[in-house]
């Protein structure tokens, strides 16, 4: 088995216990599982729910809390005391965990997106385990990441993870609802995500809708967009990532798992997490040249600007139609745009000159919604 490179994401169903507190001994079962990996020579970065649930005993909470504020004051003590559980389970096999707590705002800044990135190179080449988690004390929205499963996905591809499993109480998709129909059967391989199976998982009779299937899907779909395989499902022994590894994982495997080129990390930043200045409405040819020659916008393709930007922004690119099929980060500004256009008016068609770059081609991106298909 070659070496890889796994993320490995942890949900709060497999890891605590029936009352919703932290089980330890689940931790143990699975702290044991990734040691094997590392034993086998692949890297592994954890991505783990179960910060409230181990922290609101501690504070006086008789059950897990339902509002925001009881659940990142459960965070807040609980990160700890996850952290602190994992330092002595992996200190068993000399190994090192070492936290790091993520918010939307760490992806949306692009320097910040860049440190994530560097650190987590780093921590990999130190042979250290990354074990991140949304930092749910300070987060503004309730579940930004869907249990962490966005995270997951976004996290595997900044780093080019081979795979990402994502492990659960349910073992794998099934292509009806179990517990209704007993004749369901499990689905084992999927090369791609479907629309169908998106609002299959979105469907709250459904098994595979439960327990927030529905955001393991789409962070599936979304891995699988950064070049990444993904296997979703369960297992609680030692063997269980290498039996994933090995093709014998209890649950459904999704994507070619041929390891496809990565799609660069200036890229990810610009297709997923930037904010988008202005827009641009361009012809037929400079959308041809853009989505199938490689080549990068001039200014003479340029039908329309909508809003202001200036250089480093990112901007949204349509057609004719309106339809937009990408966006990228400009060279020049609104103003240096406009002047260059007035120039282009008054040169003479049939003398060819250099003209300057809107957006380079290494700085743009197709829309990835359309790459998910």
């Amino acid at each position: 088995m070659s070496r890889q490179r796994l993320v490995v994401k942890i949900g709060s169903s497999s890891l605590t216990t029936n009352q919703g507190a932290l089980s330890f001994e689940k931790v143990t079962r699975f702290v044991q599982a990734i040691a094997k990996l590392k034993q086998a020579g692949h890297e592994v970065i954890v991505i783990s729910s179960g910060a409230v649930a181990a922290g609101f005993k501690a504070i006086g909470y008789p059950s897990r809390p339902v509002t925001i504020a009881g659940k990142q004051a459960a965070a807040a003590v609980g990160q700890a005391m996850l952290m602190q559980a994992y330092i002595e389970q992996f200190s068993k096999y000399s190994l090192t965990p070492a936290q790091l707590l993520l918010t939307r705002q760490d992806f949306s800044d692009e320097t910040r997106y860049g440190n994530a990135y560097s650190t987590l190179t780093e921590l990999l080449k130190r042979n250290a385990i990354p074990i991140i988690n949304e930092n749910d004390s300070t987060s503004i929205e309730e579940l930004t990441f869907g249990d962490n499963d966005m995270l997951s996905a976004l996290v595997s591809g900044l780093i080019h993870a081979n795979t990402l499993c994502i492990m659960t109480d349910v073992n794998g998709l099934y292509d009806a609802n179990p517990q209704k129909n007993p004749l369901a059967k499990k689905i084992n391989y999927l090369p791609y995500i479907t629309e169908d199976l998106l609002a299959f998982a979105g469907d709250s009779n459904s098994k595979v809708g439960t327990g927030g299937m529905k955001s393991k899907v789409s962070a599936a779909q979304t891995a699988l967009t950064l070049g990444v395989n993904v296997f979703i499902g369960k297992g609680d022994h030692p063997e269980t990532f290498i039996d994933i590894l090995n093709g014998k994982g209890d649950g459904t495997y999704i994507g070619s798992f041929v390891h496809e080129p990565v799609m660069p990390m200036t890229k990810q930043w610009i297709a997923l997490h930037s904010t988008i200045a202005a827009r641009l409405t361009i012809d037929e040819g400079a959308e041809h040249a853009l989505l199938y020659r490689g080549k990068s916008l001039l200014p003479v393709g340029i039908l329309k600007v909508d809003g202001e930007f200036s250089a480093g922004d990112v901007i949204e690119v349509r057609n004719k139609s309106g339809y937009v099929i990408g966006k990228g980060k400009t060279n020049i500004s609104t103003d240096e745009l406009k002047v260059l256009q007035d120039q282009q008016k008054e040169h003479d068609p049939s003398k060819k000159h250099k003209q300057p770059v809107v957006i380079h081609r290494n700085e743009w991106v197709p829309n990835i919604k359309e790459t998910m298909k």
